[in-house]
Parts: C-alpha cells; structure tokens; sequence
C-alpha cells in the first residue's frame, strides 16, 4: 500500500483562497481522484496525503486544505508553520475571488516559510463562457510576484497533476540546491521501511 511505500521527501503544500473556489475538490482529485459536485464548506482543516516520484526521488505530498471562510481563520493562521509549497487559488468566474489574492498573499508570507513555493491557480475553467478573469491578467499578476501560474479545472482533471507536481518539482529544486534554509527541515526525521539505506549522496527521509 501507498502508505508503506519508502520516501525520501515530506513536503507540506497548503491550498488557500477565498470558500468556494474549488480547494476541496482538487485535493480530492489530485489525492484520491475524486470530485464530489456536492462538497460541503471545509470546516477548520483537513488534509491528505499522496506519494508521486519525481527527479528520481520518491515524495510524500502532505495537503492541506483551509477554510476559506472567515470565521475559521483564527485556527487555520497557525496550519501554515512547515509549509514548503502553496496553491494560491481563485475561481476565474469571481472577480472578488481573486480580488482577494493579495490579502492571502500577505498572510500566507506571514506565517509560512520565507522561501515557500507559491502557485497562482485559476480553477473552474471547465465554466470558460462565465469567465469573468482574463488569463492574462492573473498571468501578469503572478509574474509580477514571482509565482507559478496554472489554470485547472478540478471537474475536468484539467491540470490538477500539473499544478501539484510543478509546486513539488520546484520545492525539490530548491532543497537540491540549497535555498531552503534548514530552518524549513523539521526536527523530526521520518523513517520508512527500506529508507535507511539509500543510495549514497542520495537525500533521505527529510521532513520538508
């Protein structure tokens, strides 16, 4: 079982952006390939895991998924603290939803780690003639800001993989060259059966 399996990196990645945009549902389609039409507001906190192989290296994605209302900021600040990656999500039909990046933005770099990977993620394309963000526009906003930029389409399986896996690339990316400081590595080592004796040089076990 997926659980069971070795790994060589936990990288924590947090979805965030304003209720309703479509966070549940491409954590549930990314994790367990799933899309529930009914999904309920996430309440608090909730995550869940998935193992992908990536430069050679095997990774255990932990994803965690906020509340987006307000009431439930105050217990999810706190969540962020570990965070190596970050899907920063709107929905391209709500202009209020992405009218209220910067705002996330700004807690997000708050209370996560200071080299924390960031991806813009306009989600819902599959609503294309509702559009009411042009994909230039949040383009040009993520350039600006040193993000990563995708849209998806959580009911479509539109780039749901893309998105995970380029934020994973690039954490990855950074721990290889060393511009994550080591503040980001947790105290606690996660051992896997069979991880003790990797390959020389090869990074193991690493609490990202």
């Amino acid at each position: 079982m997926e659980s069971d399996e070795p790994y060589n990196f936990v990288f924590k990645v947090v979805l965030i952006g304003e209720s309703g945009v479509g966070k549940s549902n491409l954590l549930s389609r990314f994790t367990k390939n799933e899309f529930n039409h009914d999904s309920r507001t996430t309440i608090g906190v909730e995550f869940s895991t998935r193992t992908v192989h990536l430069n050679g290296c095997t990774i255990k994605a932990q994803i965690w998924d906020t509340a987006g209302l307000e009431r439930y900021r105050a217990i999810t600040s706190a969540y962020y603290r570990g965070a190596v990656g970050a899907l920063l999500v709107f929905d391209i039909t709500k202009h209020l939803t992405y009218e209220s990046l910067e705002r996330w933005l700004r807690e997000l770099y708050e209370h996560a780690e200071p080299n924390i990977v960031v991806m813009l993620v306009g989600n819902k394309t599959d609503l294309e003639p509702e559009r009411s963000v042009p994909s230039e526009e949040a383009r040009d906003f993520a350039e600006k800001r040193g993000l990563l930029f995708l849209e998806t389409s959580a009911l479509q399986s539109t780039n749901v993989e893309a998105a995970f896996n380029n934020v994973m690339a690039e954490i990855h990316r950074k721990v290889t060259n060393k511009e994550m400081m080591r503040s980001s590595v947790s105290p606690l080592t996660l051992n896997r059966p069979g991880t003790e004796n990797s390959q020389e040089g090869r990074p193991c076990c690493r609490n990202i």
